[in-house]
């Protein structure tokens, strides 16, 4: 206990982010009363002892009690007792998320305090009942219970919900009353965060219109549905969440197309421009498919194929040097044997950087992304910090293929000026396939506050 009351101690004294303040306890003249002799460590100690209930209790008893007990390095020990997520989620949501970033109903609760109170903070996360999350993806969507460590269920986009040609209305209501229905939830007894997919791209009139028309349905099916909060956020943003920023470029390898998104304080910034290319998981997986059939290879379904992708494929950080290299590797897929590839395991990312390996007369990814940094240098939208964009931050299954970020970053070397190549960060995917998904856990905490309304 010594050893994590001063691992705690050290956290409330140097992280500047969270802007823990010490609070000078020998200003208090018998405030204690008999515990004021007793050294500070030791009291500290008992106080941890009695735990966050009976602390509580004490901080009622007079202003002095109070003021000790509310001191945030106390409180920060019990949130890393509550064991519920890491440490550096809780201060990232805290310290960053609380302030309000893209959404103005957090930001009027963060004017309520200048500094952040843990005591509160810690009441807010214990009594919070929890929220159902929603990753609608292009491809299928993800959901599940914002206490878990993972989603319990996947379900089809809400895109395939319907007939393509019935009301978004029907089709949303269809999707989200399938998904309670397989949680076994009523959707009158929790809030929602629903991340809804990266679409609309464009900063004209008519894709600002259909972002809203999309993002009011969500609202006013959920709504109709007696949900009591509703929180709908860019799938691009949370992935960034999810990575512990708030600004910096998300590039979502989705399921049926690749975006580029800048992403500027928790705003996806659609006047600097979205860069889309073709280049998605369907296309990579189905390349495979041909390069397994030209060596006449048994194919069985793009299931198997996907598996192959997603557990021997990866890609070269030199593609003509690895084509030199004993690549053979084998994997086996339960009920369909024992499939053996070579260098199909890095030609299928391959097409990633070289699109018309695969027949594609597009940009390449590298291309892509360092076209998304040139405008947002050019935009210059902020003169405090011009060094915002230079975080790229992979998102999606198909990004977690090995060597990825690496390849990514050196393509990226040879292509902008050195200058902005300094300080370039590429990041892999924080939790694979799920990112959207956990940057929805970690808005989570909020969204009960907002009981009756939508943010």
């Amino acid at each position: 206990m010594a050893m994590i009351w001063r691992r705690v101690l050290g956290l409330g004294l140097t992280k500047s982010k969270s802007k823990l303040k010490s609070q000078n306890f020998d200003q208090l003249s018998s405030s204690t009363g008999a515990f004021d002799r007793i050294p500070f460590d030791v009291f500290f100690q008992i106080l941890i002892f009695l735990g966050p209930k009976e602390a509580a209790r004490l901080s009622v008893v007079c202003k002095s009690w109070k003021f000790v007990v509310s001191d945030n390095r106390l409180w920060i020990l019990f949130l890393h007792n509550l064991q519920e997520e890491s440490w550096e989620n809780i201060d990232f949501s805290e310290s960053c998320l609380r302030s309000g970033i893209g959404h103005p109903l957090l930001r009027s609760l963060s004017d309520q305090s200048t500094s952040l109170r843990y005591m509160l903070i810690y009441g807010q996360r214990a009594q919070h009942r929890g929220a159902v999350l929603i990753d609608g993806g292009s491809g299928y969507s993800k959901f599940g219970w914002s206490k878990d460590s993972s989603p319990s269920g996947y379900s089809a986009t809400f895109m395939e919900f319907g007939d393509l040609e019935s009301p978004m209305y029907s089709r949303l209501r269809h999707f989200f009353v399938t998904i309670y229905d397989r949680m076994k939830r009523k959707p009158s007894t929790q809030p929602v965060v629903v991340a809804f997919p990266i679409c609309h791209y464009y900063d004209t009139e008519s894709s600002r219109a259909a972002r809203r028309q999309l993002e009011e349905a969500i609202y006013r099916v959920l709504f109709d549905m007696n949900v009591p909060a509703v929180c709908s956020i860019n799938q691009a943003i949370l992935a960034l969440y999810a990575a512990r920023r708030t600004s910096g470029i998300a590039v979502n390898i989705g399921f049926r197309v690749t975006s580029i998104v800048p992403i500027l304080q928790g705003k996806v910034m659609h006047q600097v421009g979205i860069e889309v290319v073709g280049q998605e998981a369907l296309t990579l997986t189905m390349f495979l498919k041909e390069l397994m059939e030209r060596k006449n290879m048994p194919v069985g379904s793009l299931y198997t194929i996907r598996t192959l992708k997603e557990n021997l494929c990866y890609v070269a950080s030199d593609y003509g040097s690895e084509l030199s290299k004993d690549t053979n590797a084998s994997y086996e897929v339960t009920g369909e044997g024992q499939f053996t590839l070579s260098e199909e395991r890095f030609q299928t990312g391959e097409i990633l950087f070289q699109p018309r390996m695969g027949g594609l007369r597009m940009m390449g990814l590298h291309q892509a992304v360092a076209l998304c940094m040139d405008h947002c240098q050019a935009a210059k939208e902020t003169e405090e910090n011009d060094r915002w964009f230079k975080t790229i931050v992979l998102a999606g299954g198909t990004a977690s293929l090995p060597g990825l970020p690496e390849r990514l970053a050196k393509e990226l070397s040879g292509l902008v000026s050195a200058s902005m190549f300094n300080d370039v960060e590429v990041l892999p995917p924080p939790h694979g396939a799920n990112s959207a998904w956990f940057g929805a856990k970690l808005v989570s905490n909020y969204v009960y506050v907002c009981t009756g309304e939508y943010f």
